[in-house]
């Protein structure tokens, strides 16, 4: 997962992951990001499985990416395997693709959370649309995973979360993806 601070990269990295462990899949997950609050870089590299993982989650490539902003893209387009998936939010992604063999799933997901009244969301938007085409946990364990991770302080948050998850469900519903579809799978 790739983005810029204060988008909710690292708030939907730990959405997943406490769904994954909840369906009682292992996971190791490593958040990176840069020195500024907002606006710096921001990545997670994360691996889920259904075997125990033995090395730290430093990736040299992926199966698939959830990308928010173009500000990594180089370095994150380099580590997808051909075969993979490729989710974009495509409200705020400007750059090009660039991808052969990779299936691109743009998603407007920064303007869906707005429209939905929830524009701090857009990571949620997008982890919805990227679990629902990956098929890594069920909605229902995203859902109440996004009750788990949020601090009581900002408990406010979490119906809003729930509905961007949704929202992303959604967005993809009707997204074929020939060939990949059910590879993840094999992964697990």
């Amino acid at each position: 997962m790739s983005g810029i601070g204060g988008q909710g990269v690292q708030l939907a990295a730990k959405t997943l992951a406490f769904a994954a462990i909840a369906a009682g899949l292992e996971v190791m997950v490593f958040g990176t990001y840069g020195g500024s609050m907002r606006g710096g870089n921001t990545d997670v590299d994360m691996v889920v499985s259904s075997r125990p993982i033995r090395t730290p989650p430093v990736l040299d490539s992926a199966w698939a990416a959830l990308v928010m902003h173009h500000e990594n893209w180089v370095s994150v387009r380099a580590k997808l395997q051909r075969g993979g998936l490729a989710l974009i939010d495509s409200s705020v992604f400007r750059a090009d693709f660039g991808l052969d063999g990779v299936a691109t799933v743009p998603v407007p997901a920064s303007a869906l959370a707005k429209d939905l009244g929830a524009e701090q969301a857009g990571s949620m938007v997008a982890l919805g649309a990227f679990n629902a085409l990956a098929r890594l946990v069920p909605h229902e364990g995203l859902l109440s995973a996004a009750g788990e991770v949020l601090p009581p302080y900002r408990s406010q948050y979490i119906e809003a979360n729930r509905r961007a998850l949704g929202a992303g469900r959604e967005a993809v519903a009707d997204v074929a993806l020939p060939g990949w579809a059910g590879a993840m799978e094999s992964v697990l």
